[in-house]
């Protein structure tokens, strides 16, 4: 475990954490141990309690059940401490359009009670991480998705936070966006040593993760680190794909599965080779496709279902 924020040395822990709204359960008992400066994901579809777990971290929720500290400050009863240990970056946004790029970090520093000349160097700091340096007098309406982005998350660490949630922080953009704000956060996490805890249903984001945490009706399914539990799964995923789709010539291969017209099947022979097989079966398909394995087939196969997107 790394640096400490807590008496196990977890920059965040809970233990049964849970929050229930009569006899709806949004979140059912969670554990968290997560290390100062990780990356953690909480990986689930809408409705798997993933908004839900990061609105009580960030105090803005009590929770119904069990306890939890951030940066060593115990979420119910020192909410002033938890709130100066985080910054919260929301599903929408929570920058004024109409203002510039810096009247929203002075903004932002003033609900913090920061003195004037720590905005305008943490402002500056931010800036310059987030590549925004010459944005400073563009009204935020002005700027792409992907800066606007940038932007809140600049707001969210404006106080220096030792942790950072964010719910869905790229939901909406487009790839090379996507991109651009994780090379911020990693730039920041690298950097400044910040805890990265998200919310997101995008397994590629969450496969670039120290912990990928599975989340369904509210409960921890699964969890493990990325690289881990892909390698788990073996050394290709052969997709074969015809209509009609015979499968006899090739279950004997691997654990598979069937959907519709589609085969998938796992091979753990790093040596597997496309002319291995029968080729008068292989001509009969519409596609053979052999390609490495992702983190979407430990969801689909582990975990059940189709992936959370």
């Amino acid at each position: 475990m790394g640096a400490a924020g807590g008496a196990t040395g977890a920059m965040i822990e809970a233990t049964g954490l849970g929050k229930r709204y009569g006899s709806t359960v949004a979140v059912a008992g969670l554990d968290l141990a997560i290390e100062a400066g990780s990356c953690v994901a909480l990986v689930g579809a809408n409705g798997s309690g993933k908004s839900t777990t990061l609105q009580m971290l960030s105090t803005l929720l009590p929770p119904s059940a069990g306890t939890a500290r951030i940066a060593g400050c115990d979420l119910v009863r020192d909410p002033v401490g938890v709130r100066a240990a985080i910054g919260m970056v929301f599903q929408e946004t929570a920058l004024d359009r109409t203002l510039t790029v810096g009247d929203n970090l002075r903004f932002a520093g003033a609900l913090y009670d920061l003195p004037a000349d720590q905005v305008a160097r943490r402002s500056q700091e931010l800036l310059a991480l987030f590549e925004l340096e010459g944005r400073r007098a563009t009204p935020v309406a002005a700027l792409s998705g992907g800066m606007r982005r940038a932007v809140d998350i600049a707001r969210g660490m404006l106080h220096q936070p030792s942790v950072l949630l964010l719910d869905e922080p790229t939901t909406g953009l487009d790839l090379g966006n996507r991109r651009s704000v994780w090379r911020h956060l990693e730039r920041a996490r690298r950097e400044q040593r910040t805890t990265l805890l998200l919310a997101t249903h995008l397994l590629d984001e969450a496969a670039d993760c120290d912990l990928v945490i599975f989340m369904q009706g509210g409960q921890v399914i699964g969890q493990g680190r990325p690289l881990e539990l892909i390698a788990a799964l073996g050394a290709w995923v052969l997709e074969l794909a015809g209509s009609p789709l015979a499968t006899a010539p090739f279950a004997h291969l691997g654990e598979h599965r069937r959907d519709g017209a589609r085969l998938s099947i796992m091979l753990r022979d790093a040596a597997f080779s496309l002319a291995s097989l029968d080729q008068a079966a292989l001509a009969r398909l519409d596609t053979v496709t052999l390609r490495r394995p992702m983190l979407e087939d430990v969801y689909q196969r582990q975990f059940g279902g189709t992936s959370p997107a």
